[in-house]
């Protein structure tokens, strides 16, 4: 009866897109397993984490699952007003249901990208009994070093994804990408962006559940033949240092700046692990470290400071 309700039909859809992303990562990484955790939160949910850590192409990836219900806490319901939600509690208690499904991939090569994606849906039960929902997420590219031809596959492949829905989404949704991934005390972003949205509630709950599948079935073709292409490439000490310092900015964004990271971290029971998944297994932070002029490293850093259209 359930499995047409869109609360199941998106449990089923975070579920397959983690068993679709698992099985494109094994196939380039035949070595490495991943481990497979199922764990449940006593206040109501769980989830399932599925980690790979030392493989041959892949240094740590995860791939997360989860599906949380219960009541919301004071400082995650703060952080919602502080975006302009109106939560009316019922005796300082707001039932809410969260589910979503959330990757970081870490590669072994620096020629290879990191990626990062992450589609989730929220429904909050306010007092009256009416339900506010939303869907959130996106996709983004995280690399050591600059190749344009990767750069414009990527985004092409999530704007075929937006353009089916509307033309005017990728448009808006790389932007505020581009605005959300931004490290303010370097005054750099994370990466070369992709997509990302949140609080997304219109124009009706089906429609923007298709967009979030479509975007959801983007994932491996946006990334994988870029793994494909570079997960051999050679590399020198140099370029792994780089890597490596580039990585200590991912963690710095993570860890300041992200609004998952903040929210798993203020909800009672979450699981701890499986919100710091997202963190590379190696990484190196130098004190005044400069690359030198025309270097393919400030060629990376002149991007992140001033982000780019690579599909026009």
């Amino acid at each position: 009866r359930r499995r047409r309700e869109l609360r199941s039909r998106m449990e089923l859809l975070i579920m397959e897109t983690q068993a679709e992303v698992c099985r494109a990562l094994a196939a380039l990484d035949p070595g490495a397993a991943f481990a497979v955790d199922t764990w449940e939160r006593k206040e109501g949910g769980g989830g399932i984490s599925c980690v790979l850590q030392d493989g041959e192409v892949f240094e740590k990836a995860g791939v997360n699952v989860s599906v949380v219900f219960g009541l919301l806490s004071e400082e995650a319901a703060r952080q919602m007003r502080s975006r302009g939600k109106s939560l009316k509690a019922k005796d300082g208690k707001l039932p809410f249901c969260a589910m979503g499904v959330s990757s970081v991939i870490h590669p072994k090569n620096p020629h290879v990208p990191t990626m990062h994606f992450n589609y989730r849906y929220f429904e909050i039960e306010e007092a009256d009994g009416t339900k506010q929902w939303w869907f959130g997420g996106g996709t983004d590219l995280t690399p050591t070093y600059l190749n344009e031809e990767d750069a414009v596959h990527f985004h092409k492949t999530l704007k075929e994804a937006c353009d089916k829905h509307d033309l005017k989404l990728y448009p808006k949704y790389k932007k505020w990408c581009d605005d959300y991934f931004y490290i303010k005390h370097r005054g750099e972003r994370r990466g070369i962006g992709g997509i990302f949205f949140d609080d997304v509630d219109s124009p009706s709950k089906e429609e923007v559940f298709q967009f979030v599948k479509s975007c959801a079935k983007a994932v491996v073709p946006c990334y994988i033949p870029i793994v494909k292409r570079h997960c051999h490439d050679s590399f020198t000490p140099e370029e792994k240092l780089w890597q490596q310092l580039r990585r200590g900015r991912y963690v710095e964004f993570n860890l300041v700046y992200d609004r998952g990271t903040k929210f798993g971290l203020l909800t009672p029971g979450s699981r701890i692990e499986s919100i710091l998944m997202s963190l590379p297994l190696t990484a190196r932070w130098e004190y005044m470290h400069t690359p030198p002029e025309s270097s393919k490293e400030a060629e990376i850093l002149e991007v992140l400071r001033n982000p780019k259209d690579w599909v026009h």
